[in-house]
């Protein structure tokens, strides 16, 4: 059995809202996907490491537009200095955003990427941040997306699934995939205790 991997200092659940996890239209194995993530919040909550919550803000008339009940973050959020919400409008969580400085205030060198969806928000902010110097570590079972439709004279639908595991693909050599959340362990940063809880 191979070693596990040193523990990193921040987890990234990106756009984990009620619209892809819950309800009407949820992502194949909701229930499961939650129940990773979830135990990987709180072991990073318990070691004192930084957990960021992306938060997509979807154009108007989509599941994810802003203040709609499925923009809404499906799990709660803890107030203080280790814990913030950094909202988004692009893939990538980098972008416009205030990502790289809040992890750079709290001194993170190493991070844990998990949410959705897998080829499209957690692949563009795990390449941005491998661009950036960052350790990623992408645990297999916290991510997930819809199945791919049939595109008539181009392919077959494409499950869940199999697109989840090529986005990991997609990120080449250097981030290191794991086939289980609970696996990924977690240290403290120095995260400023100045720190607002949420960062438009």
């Amino acid at each position: 059995m191979p070693p596990l991997p040193s523990p990193v200092q921040a987890l990234l659940v990106i756009d984990l809202q009620s619209a892809f996890v819950a309800g009407g239209n949820p992502v194949p194995d909701a229930p499961r996907l939650l129940n990773r993530v979830g135990g990987l919040v709180h072991r990073a909550r318990a070691a004192g490491a930084l957990v960021v919550h992306l938060q997509n803000d979807g154009p108007a008339g989509e599941p994810d537009e802003p203040h709609t009940p499925g923009w809404v973050l499906h799990l709660p959020v803890h107030d203080g200095p280790a814990e913030t919400v950094i909202r988004k409008s692009e893939d990538d969580g980098f972008e416009n955003t205030s990502l790289e400085e809040v992890l750079t205030a709290a001194g993170v060198t190493s991070l844990a990427v998990c949410g959705v969806m897998s080829e499209m928000c957690v692949l563009a902010t795990a390449r941005r941040a491998l661009e950036l110097d960052y350790r990623v570590v992408l645990p297999h079972d916290a991510h997930a997306t819809y199945d791919i439709p049939a595109a008539p004279g181009i392919s077959e639908a494409v499950p869940a699934a199999m697109a989840s595991r090529v986005a990991e693909w997609a990120l080449g050599d250097e981030v290191e995939v794991l086939a289980r959340a609970e696996d990924v362990t977690f240290e403290g940063t120095r995260a400023d205790s100045s720190a607002d809880n949420r960062t438009d």
